[in-house]
């Protein structure tokens, strides 16, 4: 029987890469709610910021560019994180620890833009803020002139 060297490293590397495909895809979609909250609060945040950024300095590509970046990094963290989750007993809580704090402070810049781009009054923006961090106290009001 003679050996057809090309043809085995086409199959070598075929069943390598399906191999590696099935397993990202496993990965994704046993976790696409992770998946699609980081999406969706980047973009949400990416949004009201371009319209903000927009209203104050005119709309920059760089900075739209740069919420696209910012996903595709948090999403490479995230299947990063999972992997770990899977590979070690015990890590489950991991993705929590790491994205949620990641996630509420995403949140916050997004309530902010929203307000800097005329979609929510500062007043009640500050009042949302206030019930976010309550052990800091009541805001005074500051006099009006």
């Amino acid at each position: 029987m003679k050996l057809n060297l090309p043809l085995l490293v086409i199959t070598s590397l075929s069943a390598g890469i399906t191999f590696m495909c099935s397993y990202f895809m496993n990965l994704t979609i046993a976790n696409s709610n992770q998946y699609f909250a980081i999406i969706g609060v980047m973009f949400l945040d990416g949004l009201f910021g371009m319209i903000a950024g927009s209203k104050r300095e005119g709309f920059q590509t760089r900075k739209a560019l740069k919420v696209l970046k910012t996903t595709v990094t948090w999403l490479i963290i995230l299947t990063v994180i999972l992997m770990v989750e899977q590979g070690f007993a015990g890590t489950a809580w991991l993705s929590e620890v790491i994205i949620v704090p990641f996630m509420v402070f995403q949140l916050i810049s997004a309530l902010k833009n929203a307000s800097m781009a005329g979609f929510i009054q500062v007043s009640l923006l500050n009042q949302i803020l206030d019930k976010i961090d309550q052990h800091k106290g009541i805001r005074n009001e500051e006099p009006k002139e």
